[in-house]
């Protein structure tokens, strides 16, 4: 019986040299957001533990907004259900594009890193639930979530010389880790669903749909209506931000004929608004938590809901990462790149349990923001993805001079066409 003749897929492998471009260009912006992501939560530590904390809560709990559209909402409603809204846009943008016309249009190449998300939040759930077994189950999504902007600000420093196979596998593992957590707020964290602004909410979606598919870019006509959709579906009790990725499932991928796609253009206008400017806010308004000395320090992380967060980040994301990589390979015939080793896989994975924005976002959603339990799931979100961070600075640090000489095979252009010669064997 002959061989089959389709070539088993290969996990951690170079894609098209079109999609390493437009991929490292993505990375370079995610890695400066991530900077002022870090920069935003450390003032707002600072801030909220400082003698004029005060002005900081005052900051946090201005309310501004239309009273008769019911938009009047604090400023730090404002960040998590407005801001937030925009970097879901991104990242349904982004997602749409690599499963349209990016490398992971083809199921084959795909299945790892999708396996891997998925993998990457059930078993964060699994370890949170089993620790508070009885107790503070609303937190089992905090952990689930992958912060793409702060693990890059990680890898900038640790990591400077990683393959942009490497990259691309933990840029895509964090956008489908995106949509599933938006599917979780959407399904478990909307208590009062009000139906009729969610039913409203389908003519603004429909409209933009209509405009967007016949290439209108007219701004003065879509942003009126993507604020309507975004409007009705926070009336209806969903969680606002869900709109955001709707919006950007709607907008095509595909050029037109002598034209780059839509999503191309709207993706290079918002991507730095959401990571320069959306999520540092976000992380403004969002981190800044009173820890109260070692005693109050003690007090949090001893809480079963921090624990089981922690555990879900450092423990839970690289077993359920690097399990369902394995399963998926198995049933695939999968096999690692050429020069990189099942070590690797482990410092993405535990790279991967580096929980910010969207974990913040959970605490606040299922522990009710400024509360005792939702100030602890903060600290344990930071305390956890900061433990992720360093044990995955270790782990791909020890692989440095592997990482530079694949980068540097990765750049040699000997016959000077400006596409280095890897990717066109």
């Amino acid at each position: 019986m002959p061989d089959d003749p389709t070539p088993s897929p290969v996990v951690l492998s170079r894609g098209s040299w079109a999609e390493t471009r437009r991929i490292a260009d993505v990375l370079r912006k995610e890695t400066v957001g991530g900077v002022l992501l870090l920069t935003g939560a450390l003032i707002a530590l600072l801030w909220a533990n400082s003698p004029w904390s005060a002005s900081y809560e005052a900051l946090i709990g201005f309310t501004v907004g239309p009273h008769a559209l019911h938009l009047d909402l604090t400023l730090a409603t404002w960040a998590a259900d407005g801001l937030l809204a925009i970097f879901f846009f991104v990242a349904g943008l982004e997602l749409k594009r690599e499963f349209v016309a990016g490398d992971l249009r083809d199921p084959r190449r795909a299945a790892v890193p999708v396996a891997a998300a998925v993998g990457g939040v059930i078993a964060p759930a699994i370890i949170y639930l089993a620790v508070n077994r009885g107790g503070a189950t609303e937190g089992w999504a905090v952990p689930t979530a992958t912060d793409i902007a702060f693990a890059l600000a990680v890898l900038a420093v640790v990591g400077r010389s990683l393959p942009a196979a490497m990259r691309t596998f933990l840029l895509t593992l964090a956008v489908v880790d995106d949509l599933l957590a938006i599917m979780i707020i959407a399904v478990f964290y909307t208590d009062d669903l009000a139906i009729l602004p969610l039913l409203g909410a389908l003519v603004p979606l429909g409209l933009f749909t209509w405009l967007v598919q016949r290439r209108v870019r007219s701004w003065w006509l879509l942003l009126p209506l993507a604020f309507a959709a975004w409007a009705l579906v926070h009336a209806s009790g969903v969680h606002a931000t869900v709109a955001g990725v709707l919006l950007g499932f709607a907008v095509p991928v595909l050029p037109a004929a002598g034209e780059h796609g839509l999503a191309e253009h709207f993706e290079h206008r918002f991507r730095p608004i959401s990571a320069g400017v959306a999520v540092p806010i976000f992380a403004l308004m969002s981190a800044g938590v009173a820890i109260g000395g070692l005693d109050g320090l003690g007090s949090a992380l001893s809480d079963p809901a921090a624990i089981g967060i922690m555990l879900g980040l450092i423990a839970g994301k690289p077993i359920g990462i690097l399990g369902a990589t394995w399963l998926t390979a198995r049933f695939t015939r999968a096999r690692i790149a050429p020069g990189l080793a099942p070590i690797d896989m482990a410092g993405l994975a535990v790279l991967a349990g580096i929980g910010f924005t969207v974990s913040l976002l959970i605490a606040e959603l299922a522990f009710g923001a400024g509360s005792v339990r939702d100030g602890h799931a903060k600290i344990a979100v930071l305390a956890g993805s900061l433990a992720a961070a360093l044990v995955a600075g270790v782990l791909l640090r020890a692989r440095n001079r592997t990482y530079r000489r694949l980068q540097a095979e990765e750049r040699i252009d000997s016959d000077g066409d400006d596409i280095p010669d890897v990717y066109q064997h």
